[in-house]
């Protein structure tokens, strides 16, 4: 199982509107977001350029690097998180409404079987050293032996494409404990993503999203929305009501849920007031 921690809204969202939002990955809670593994990579293909002393490579890298870094907002990548640990302490504070939330247990195997083209299940890896990750060599080997400007290579730019989209699957190690898995979209790089950006506008800000269809995604397969949903946990410090949450599942139609519903065991204390 893979198990999304959220709150009620975004619970209703999933459930009754058959709606996942995947969410600006730059805008989560790890600052480093997406910027941590390009950085790596640009700094490991620069400390390799230097040990050639061609001053004259290492500037055009080094620009050009400078130069994609500036766009980072233009390769977003967008995703929902989800996490291998159940009922979990840490997920419940962080994701799930201090506790006062809901968390959703999916299918792996059927999410793996859903998804495909620029929409992909990913692990994320924690770690910050690139120096051993194959883009390097491939960036290395374009601007040592290019003597054109390798900034005008569309070989280099789809490979800073590829770079970008590998990067939304790294995070720094302090994170490890999480354990994520993410389901990500970056449509940056393919026009035939289809799907329509949506903005939530709240009192703050206003966000963008891209809405993933679950019904039309699980119709695909011959399955219904409910064959994905392996269990439904209400957080340790929520006030919902067992049998309210089974009476809004039987109203959505979702009646099979009903006796998948369980209260958490979670002892997390309740936030004082």
């Amino acid at each position: 199982m893979l198990y999304h921690y959220t709150d009620f809204t975004a619970f209703d969202g999933i459930i009754r509107c058959g709606e996942l939002r995947l969410n600006n990955i730059l805008n989560m809670n790890d600052a480093s977001e997406m910027t941590l593994f390009m950085n790596g990579i640009c700094k490991a293909v620069i400390e390799r350029l230097k040990t050639d002393g061609d001053i004259d490579k290492l500037r055009k890298a080094q620009n050009f690097f400078i130069r994609e870094m500036e766009q980072e907002f233009n390769y977003s990548a967008y995703a929902a998180c989800f996490s291998r640990y159940r009922d979990d302490a840490a997920q419940w504070e962080r994701y799930g409404h201090l506790g006062q939330g809901v968390c959703i247990a999916f299918h792996e195997a059927l999410m793996k079987k859903m998804v495909g083209g620029v929409v992909s299940l990913q692990e994320v890896f924690y770690q910050a050293d690139m120096r051993e990750h194959h883009l390097v060599d491939e960036f290395y080997h374009i601007f040592k032996n290019d003597e054109q400007a390798p900034e005008n290579l569309p070989r280099l730019q789809t490979l800073m494409s590829d770079a970008w989209v590998e990067s939304a699957a790294f995070k720094h190690p302090s994170f490890a404990h999480e354990r994520e898995f993410r389901l990500v979209v970056s449509p940056f790089i393919s026009n035939d993503f289809a799907v329509e950006p949506k903005y939530h506008i709240a009192r703050g800000r206003i966000k963008k999203y891209y809405p993933l269809d679950l019904n039309r995604m699980c119709g695909k397969l011959n399955l219904h929305l409910s064959d994905l949903v392996g269990e439904i946990i209400i957080g340790p410090t929520s006030s919902q009501s067992l049998p309210i949450l089974q009476d809004y599942l039987e109203d959505c139609g979702l009646n099979v849920l009903k006796n998948k519903v369980s209260m958490s065991d979670c002892p997390l204390r309740k936030p004082t007031s």
